[in-house]
């Protein structure tokens, strides 16, 4: 086989195993996002159409965190045994760290994006923070797709 067709199929190969990835990773990243915002929202506003609102109505930054914890321990269990399931590292303990560390950094990206809509531009509406937080959402996806490859889902 020549040299130009074997390389354009390896490549077509490796193209086609990153968007399988890619597309394993982001249903795992979307259904995480269902169990974080609908978490939260049933932990503090309760079922739609109940009075009263949720269990956690008085504490929203606790139940943020339960919500966040909650989907993190989604993200990681879906990304360790249907994403990377053959990428798994022996030692979990270290694993689980790397991925942690990995999700710190993410939240920190979308936390500084709305740092710098609000203190640095002077942007203080609803739609200013949400666009801001859309945008760190999609920087910290895409650097926790590249730290999950490169560093966490690796066989040792």
């Amino acid at each position: 086989m020549p040299v130009l067709a074997c390389l354009t199929l390896r490549m077509r190969d490796a193209v086609r195993g990153v968007w399988r990835e890619a597309a394993k990773f982001g249903i795992v990243g979307a259904l995480a996002f269902v169990v974080d915002n609908g978490g939260y929202n049933l932990l503090v506003f309760g079922l739609p159409g109940a009075a009263g609102g949720g269990s956690m109505r008085t504490a929203p930054v606790q139940a943020s965190v339960i919500a966040t914890s909650a989907a993190t321990l989604f993200s990681w269990v879906g990304n360790r045994y249907w994403t990377y399931r053959h990428q798994r590292r022996e030692k979990v303990t270290q694993e689980l760290t790397l991925f942690l560390f990995a999700n710190i950094v993410g939240v920190a990206i979308t936390a500084g994006t709305v740092f710098l809509a609000r203190h640095v531009i002077g942007l203080e509406s609803a739609l200013s923070d949400n666009v801001a937080r859309v945008f760190g959402w999609v920087l910290a996806t895409l650097f926790r797709f590249f730290a999950y490859r490169r560093y966490v889902f690796i066989a040792p």
